[in-house]
C-alpha cells in the first residue's frame, strides 16, 4: 500500500528517532541494560490510492473511508477491500451557492451526513444524507433553516438502516434531535422519523456548536451530553424517556430550560473553532475527554456514574499548553487533533505533533513535505481506533505502537507508584526502579515501616538498607525489612537465612530485655512484642533454620537470661535435652522434673531418670506416677537398677511399681520379677500378699516361678517356698516343707490338687505325720471330717498295735453303712441295664418281621419314572429312588475321598472281566457282590430327603446361580 517514496521516508524517520536513554539502575540485582526498544511510538504510512482531485474533507468509521474532493465528488472505500472503491457526484444534488463544510459518518460507517453552508446571504444551508448501500443522496428537508456544524451520533445504535436518535448542533447554537431512516419511499428526501429543537445554547445569538457527544451511563436511563462552542464546554445530564427501546433525548434538557445558565467551562478564545474528543475503553465506555481551545487542550477524566449533585461530570481536569514550535512558526494552535489513551496527536497545516497527556512532554513531531500537500484533517475511527491524517493530495494512516511504554516512568516521577507498577508490564527491572524510588521517598518522609516493606521488594543492597535503618535507630522498621526479605528467600539461601534468623532473634531479645529491665514486662507493649517473637519462631523457614543454628540461638537466650523463651524454643525445636541437662548440671532437680512433666516427652524421662532417681527419688517417683501409662516401666528398669540398694530408694521404686500394677495391670514379667526381688529383700509380708494375689494358676501368674523359688530358698522364706513349690506342682516337696512349718499350712497344700488320687495321697501323708508325732486319735478323726477322700481303713495302719479299736467304732460303722449304700446303688443300675437289653432284643425281632409293598405304579422320587424299570433303593421312610438316580444326586454331597471311592468302584465294575467279578472272595461272596455292597453302603447309607444330607444343605438355594438368569427369562 505504500509507495517507494514513502518507504524511503519512513526508513529515514525510524533512523532519525532518538534512541531512548537508559535510566541508571538503582539496584544491583539486575544487569544495567537499555530499558526501551527503538520502535517508534508513532509512525505514518501512506495509502496507495489516488483520489481524482484535491481532498477537502474526510470521515472514517468501522474501516470505511469517505473523502470529499474539490471536484464535487465523494470517494468511498471499504478498507477491508482496498482495490474496490467508488466515486459519487454530490455537487449536482445541492444548490450552486452551497459550500460543503463537514462530513459526518456514524460509528457503524453506514450513515453519512454532508453539511453545506450558504456562500451568500441569499442562500440556505443544506444537510444531505447518504447511506452506505446507496449511491443516491437525499436532502434532509427540515434542515433548510439550520446550518449543521456538529452531529452527536448514537453509539448504542446497532441498526444498519436507521441512525437511531441523534443530536445535531447548528451554527446558531441550536440543539436538534432527529432520527434518519434509509428505508424511505421518498426519492429525493431523507426520511426523518421526527425533527425537534430541544435546546438553544446561544439564547438567540449566533453561537456555533463545534462539538457534541452523548453517552449512556452504565446501561441505565441516565445520559450525559457534552456540547462545545469556541469558548465554552457545556455539560448536561438527565434521564431519557424510552419508546420501543429508543431514547428520547429531549427529556435530558428539561431541567436546564428553566434554570440559569450553569454547568459550563469557559476558556477565552479568539478562534472561531474548537474540537471535542473522547477516549473510550474496549467496552465503548468513555473514560477521558479533551477539548481543543486556543490556549491549550482542556483535558479531564470522566466519571458520570459517581456524579451526584455536582455540576461537573469530570475529575482531575487541567489545561495542557501546546508545545512551542522550534522553527518560530506563527501557527501555535492546532487545526485538529485526536485523543488516545495517553497522548494527543495535534495537527497543524504542515506538521503533526504528539504530546503526552500525563506530563505534557512532546514525544513526537514530524513535518510534512510539499509532496504530501497541505494537511486538511486528522481523524480517528471510533470503533477500530485507527488514526488517519489527510492532506489535499494523500491519505496517511498512523500506527501507534505501545504508547504506554513510558507511562510507568511518568507515574513514578509523579509519585503515583501503584499506577506505575500497573504499567510496568511485569518487567522486573521497571518494578524494581519504581519500588526503590517509592521506598526512598517514604524513608525521606519518616514513614520507616512502610519504607521497609517496599525496600524488601527491591534489589537494593541488603547491607545498604540495613545501615539506613540502623543509622536512624529504627529497629521496628529493620525487623519488618528482615522479615520480608526472609519470606522472599529460597530454601537454598541457607547462609542468608541463618544470618537473618540469628539477627532477628537478637533484636527481639534485646527489645524484650530492655522492657524487663525497665519494669515493663507486664505491659501491653511487652506482650505484643513477645507475641510477635513467638510468631516469628513458628515460621516454617525459621523452624527449619533452627535445626542448624540452635546452639547459637540457645547461647543468645542464655546470655540474655531469657529462660521463658528458651523453654518455648525448645518446645518448637523439640530439643528439650539441652535445657533439662542444664537444670541437672545446676542441681536444679525439681526444675528439671517440672520441665520433663511439661514437655511430655517420654524419651527424656528414660534418659534422665537414672540421675534423678539417684538424687531425688521421692520427687522423681511422684513425677513418674503423674505420667501414668505414658511411660513404660520396663524402660525405666535400668534407672531403678542403677540406684543405691537402700531402703529409701527401694521403697520409692516399690511404690511406683505397685502403682503401675494396681492401676494399669502391667503384666511384664521383668517388672514382676523385679518387684518380687524387692519384696524378698525388704518386705516379706508384702511378698506373701503379692503371691496370694497372683493366685495358684501357673499359666496366669506374671512372674518367673523358678526364679522366685530360688530367691526365697536363698532367703529361707519357708512359707513362700511352700506356695511356689505347690504352684510348680512339686506337691510332695511343698507338703514336706509345710509340715515343717505348720500343719495347718500342710492341710492347705493337701487340699490344692484337683487330682483326687494325688489329693488323697497328700492327705494320707499329713495324717501319717500327725499320727506318728503324738498318736492323737481326736486329731486323726478330725482329718476324716476335713477330707472325704480318706477313710478309717486308710489311716488305721498309721496307729500303733496297742491302740484299741473302741476309739474307732463310730467311723468303722459309718464306713460299713456307706459300703452298703454303694451296693444297693449298683444293684439298681444292673436291673436297669437288664430291662434295656430286653427292650433292644424285642425291637430287633420286630424289624426282622417288617416288610414294605412296592406297587407297579410307584415311581422314583427323583426322576418320577416307574420304579420297577431299574434297580432301586427303598428306605423305611417310604422314599424310593433308582440306584443310578440316587448315586448321581448323592455324589455332589459326598466328601472328596468318598467321591473318589465311588468312582473307583464304578471303574472296577466296568473294567474287570466277568470271570474276576464272579470269582468268590474270602468272605464267601463274589467280587461283584462285594463291590455292589460297598456302593450300597455309600449311596444308600441314609435317605436323601430324611437324612443328614438334607440338614447339611439347608443353607443352599433352591435354584442354582447358573440357572437363575435362564429361569428369569422363562418367567418373563
Amino acid at each position: 500500500m505504500t509507495s517507494i517514496f514513502d518507504q524511503k521516508e519512513n526508513a529515514s524517520q525510524i533512523s532519525r528517532s532518538a534512541v531512548p536513554v537508559s535510566e541508571q539502575m538503582t539496584s544491583s540485582g539486575y544487569i544495567n541494560m537499555q530499558l526501551e526498544d527503538n520502535t517508534p511510538m508513532f509512525s505514518k504510512q501512506r495509502m496507495n490510492f489516488n483520489p481524482s482531485d484535491l481532498i477537502t474533507h474526510v470521515a472514517v468509521s468501522s474501516d470505511y473511508l469517505v473523502l470529499a474532493m474539490a471536484n464535487g465528488r465523494l470517494f468511498r472505500l471499504d478498507l477491508k477491500m482496498p482495490d474496490q472503491h467508488e466515486e459519487i457526484q454530490f455537487s449536482k444534488h445541492v444548490q450552486p451557492s452551497s459550500k460543503l463544510t463537514s462530513l459526518f459518518l456514524d460509528p457503524l460507517g453506514h450513515h453519512l451526513l454532508l453539511a453545506f453552508s450558504a456562500r451568500s446571504k441569499d442562500g440556505n444551508p443544506e444537510l444531505v444524507y447518504l447511506h452506505r448501500k446507496s449511491t443516491k443522496l437525499k436532502s434532509v428537508s427540515k434542515s433548510r433553516n439550520f446550518e449543521v456544524t456538529e452531529v452527536g451520533w448514537n453509539y448504542e445504535n446497532k441498526s444498519l438502516t436507521s441512525s437511531g436518535p441523534i443530536l445535531l448542533g447548528t451554527s446558531q447554537g441550536h440543539i436538534l434531535e432527529t432520527e434518519l431512516d434509509a428505508e424511505s419511499d421518498r426519492m429525493f428526501a431523507a426520511s426523518q422519523q421526527y425533527w425537534r429543537q430541544i435546546f438553544d445554547i446561544g439564547k438567540g445569538t449566533d453561537t456555533p456548536i463545534t462539538g457534541i457527544q452523548f453517552h449512556r451511563v452504565n446501561k441505565t436511563s441516565k445520559y450525559f451530553v457534552f456540547v462545545t462552542t469556541p469558548t465554552r464546554l457545556y455539560q448536561f445530564i438527565g434521564n431519557a424517556m424510552f419508546t420501543d427501546d429508543k431514547p428520547s433525548l429531549q427529556s435530558i434538557f428539561h431541567s436546564y430550560l428553566t434554570t440559569p445558565e450553569t454547568g459550563f467551562q469557559e476558556i477565552p478564545s479568539t478562534l472561531k473553532y474548537s474540537k471535542l474528543q473522547f477516549y473510550c475503553d474496549k467496552s465503548n465506555s468513555p473514560k477521558t475527554f479533551a477539548w481543543l481551545t486556543e490556549p491549550g487542550i482542556f483535558y479531564g477524566q470522566l466519571d458520570p456514574a459517581s456524579q451526584q449533585n455536582s455540576n461537573s461530570l469530570f475529575t482531575q481536569s487541567e489545561l495542557i499548553n501546546y508545545p512551542p514550535n522550534k522553527d518560530n512558526s506563527n501557527e501555535t494552535t492546532p487545526l485538529a487533533f485526536v485523543l488516545t489513551e495517553f497522548h494527543a496527536l495535534l495537527m497543524y497545516t504542515d506538521r503533526v505533533k504528539a504530546i503526552c497527556l500525563l506530563n505534557h512532554d512532546l514525544v513526537y513531531e514530524e513535518r510534512f513535505s510539499e509532496v504530501h500537500g497541505k494537511l486538511k484533517n486528522i481523524v480517528k475511527d471510533p470503533l477500530r481506533r485507527s488514526i488517519w491524517a489527510v492532506t489535499d493530495k494523500a491519505v496517511l494512516r498512523y500506527k501507534v505502537v505501545r504508547e504506554e511504554r513510558n507511562v510507568w516512568r511518568i507515574y513514578c516521577d509523579m509519585g503515583l507508584f501503584d499506577l506505575a507498577k500497573l504499567y510496568c508490564q511485569n518487567n522486573p527491572a521497571y518494578v524494581d526502579i519504581v519500588n526503590v524510588k517509592q521506598a526512598d521517598l517514604l524513608f525521606s518522609k519518616g514513614d520507616y515501616e512502610k519504607s521497609a516493606e517496599v525496600f524488601a521488594d527491591t534489589q537494593r543492597s541488603f547491607e545498604t538498607v540495613c545501615l539506613m535503618f540502623l543509622e536512624v535507630d529504627r529497629i521496628d522498621a529493620l525487623k519488618i525489612y528482615l522479615l520480608r526479605r526472609l519470606d522472599a528467600l529460597n530454601d537454598d539461601d541457607k547462609t542468608l537465612i541463618s544470618m537473618i534468623v540469628i539477627w532477628m532473634t537478637e533484636l527481639f531479645l534485646s527489645q524484650l530485655g530492655s522492657l524487663r529491665r525497665t519494669g515493663k514486662d507486664d505491659s501491653q507493649e511487652y506482650h505484643e512484642l513477645q507475641s510477635d517473637f513467638e510468631v516469628f519462631l513458628l515460621q516454617p523457614k525459621v523452624v527449619q533454620c533452627m535445626q542448624h543454628v540452635k546452639s547459637v540461638v540457645y547461647d543468645l537466650m542464655s546470655s540474655h537470661g531469657d529462660k521463658q523463651n528458651l523453654i518455648k524454643l525448645t518446645n518448637i525445636n523439640e530439643d528439650y535435652e539441652n535445657v533439662v541437662a542444664q537444670h541437672i548440671y545446676r542441681k536444679s532437680y525439681n526444675d528439671a522434673l517440672e520441665m520433663l512433666q511439661s514437655l511430655k516427652k517420654p524419651d527424656l524421662f528414660y534418659q534422665f531418670a537414672p540421675v534423678l532417681m539417684e538424687e531425688t527419688p521421692k520427687n522423681t517417683i511422684n513425677a513418674l506416677i503423674s505420667q501414668g501409662a505414658k511411660l513404660s516401666p520396663t524402660r525405666l528398669l535400668p534407672a531403678f537398677l542403677s540406684c543405691q540398694n537402700d531402703d529409701a530408694h527401694s521403697a520409692e521404686i516399690t511404690r511406683y511399681l505397685e502403682f503401675m500394677l494396681h492401676n494399669f495391670n502391667v503384666k511384664d514379667k521383668a517388672i514382676h520379677n523385679y518387684l518380687l526381688t524387692l519384696y524378698v529383700e525388704h518386705d516379706t509380708d508384702a511378698l506373701m500378699r503379692y503371691l496370694v494375689r497372683q493366685g495358684q494358676d501357673i499359666a496366669m501368674v506374671n512372674y518367673d516361678v523358678h526364679y522366685a523359688l530360688r530367691l526365697c530358698r536363698e532367703k529361707s522364706l519357708s512359707k513362700a517356698c511352700v506356695n511356689l513349690s505347690a504352684l510348680l506342682g512339686l506337691w510332695e516337696a511343698a507338703l514336706e516343707l509345710a509340715l515343717e512349718v505348720d500343719p495347718a499350712l500342710a492341710k492347705t497344700v493337701a487340699a490344692m490338687p484337683e487330682d483326687q488320687a494325688l489329693q488323697k495321697r497328700l492327705w494320707l501323708a499329713v495324717a501319717e505325720n500327725i499320727i506318728n508325732k503324738n498318736q492323737d486319735i481326736k486329731e486323726a478323726m478330725g482329718l476324716l471330717r476335713e477330707c472325704a477322700l480318706i477313710n478309717i481303713e486308710d489311716i488305721l495302719p498309721f496307729f500303733s498295735d496297742v491302740t484299741t479299736i473302741d476309739h474307732f467304732s463310730e467311723p468303722i460303722c459309718q464306713t460299713l453303712e456307706e459300703y452298703n449304700n454303694q451296693l444297693e446303688e449298683l444293684q439298681a443300675e444292673m436291673d436297669d441295664a437288664t430291662e434295656s437289653a430286653e427292650y433292644v432284643r424285642k425291637e430287633i425281632q420286630s424289624f426282622r418281621e417288617r416288610c414294605v409293598l412296592v406297587s407297579v405304579t410307584d415311581t422314583c422320587n427323583l426322576c418320577e419314572l416307574a420304579l420297577l424299570l431299574r434297580p432301586f433303593y427303598l428306605f423305611p421312610c417310604s422314599h424310593c429312588f433308582h440306584s443310578d438316580c440316587l448315586l448321581q444326586e448323592i455324589l455332589p454331597l459326598l466328601a472328596s475321598g468318598r467321591r473318589n471311592k465311588v468312582a473307583e468302584l464304578q471303574r472296577q465294575l466296568g473294567v474287570l472281566p466277568s470271570s474276576e467279578l464272579n470269582a468268590v472272595t474270602a468272605s464267601g461272596l463274589s467280587l461283584r457282590e462285594v463291590i455292589t455292597n460297598e456302593l450300597d453302603d455309600i449311596a444308600a447309607a441314609e435317605c436323601l430327603y430324611c437324612g443328614e444330607h438334607m440338614i447339611a444343605s439347608i443353607d443352599q438355594p433352591f435354584i442354582a446361580e447358573a440357572d437363575w438368569e435362564k429361569l428369569v427369562k422363562e418367567w418373563e
